[in-house]
């Protein structure tokens, strides 16, 4: 993120144009809090107005970014100014990307709406960026996202291939068949549907979460989806859907469920 200059380090000519800077550096100086400039290319992407302190009052959420240029929908440098009505202020830093947002979800169950950021990472697996931020007890605190056990698939004879999901349990059993012809021009299959080279099927990270309404007592909790490939990315397989649900700091998995690709 770039340095932001602060007023009065740069040099005038005129004293005229002194004076009109001063003037403006008293006024955003006047009062308790503390002025900061905004640069010429940061722009305003959107105003949230919404408690994540807790005290029953709205507070004010400016999403700000940098845009890469005047060509491009990304952001190189992201991050929220945060207001309050009783003057407390903070600031937040995300990592850049395209189409950032925020929701306000009560992500750690204490009656306090959270901050949920997402930006598009723009690469082929569309994949996001996501961070869960905190603003209870007046204090910015992470709350970690939850990280998928270890997943692991491959090729089996007879155009299958076999995904573990979940530790300990038997593998699903994906039917390959139709999607024969493609690999045997690869070379993975013969005609005989004999695998010709050992091979593991590609597995993506947590390509993005959803915020789910489990029900009235348990509130909400995130569901990811990650992506399983097979000779190549965009030969996608289906997707592993799991809903995790945060409880004393740890996140439970509390359902995983394997949804092929719709196959034309």
């Amino acid at each position: 993120m770039p340095i932001l200059k602060p007023m009065g380090r740069f040099i005038v000519k005129r004293t005229f144009s002194i004076i009109i800077c001063s003037l403006i550096f008293l006024i955003l100086n006047n009062g308790n809090s503390i002025a900061v400039e905004e640069t010429e290319d940061q722009v305003l992407i959107e105003s949230y107005y919404e408690d994540i302190t807790g005290d029953g009052q709205k507070d004010e959420i400016r999403l700000m970014g940098v845009p890469f240029s005047e060509e491009t929908s990304y952001f190189h440098s992201i991050w929220v100014d945060i207001s309050t009505p009783n003057d407390r202020e903070w600031k937040i830093s995300y990592e850049g990307g395209y189409d950032p947002s925020l929701q306000f979800i009560d992500v750690n169950h204490d009656n306090i709406n959270d901050i949920i950021y997402q930006s598009a990472t723009g690469g082929t697996g569309e994949l996001y960026h996501y961070n869960v931020h905190t603003l209870a007890n007046d204090k910015v605190s992470v709350i970690e996202l939850p990280k998928p056990a270890y997943i692991s698939g491959k090729f089996q004879e007879d155009f299958k291939a076999s995904l573990t999901i979940t530790p300990g349990k038997d593998p699903i059993i994906v039917d390959l068949k139709d999607r024969a012809d493609d690999y045997i021009r690869l070379g993975l299959y013969n005609t005989e549907g004999e695998l010709q080279e050992q091979k593991t099927l590609m597995v993506d990270p947590i390509a993005f979460f959803d915020p789910v309404f489990i029900n009235k007592e348990k509130g909400y909790g995130l569901k990811s989806y990650q992506q399983i490939s097979g000779a190549y990315h965009a030969d996608q397989l289906g997707t592993i859907e799991t809903l995790w649900y945060l409880e004393k700091d740890k996140w439970r998995n509390v359902k995983t469920e394997w949804v092929p690709s719709d196959i034309e």
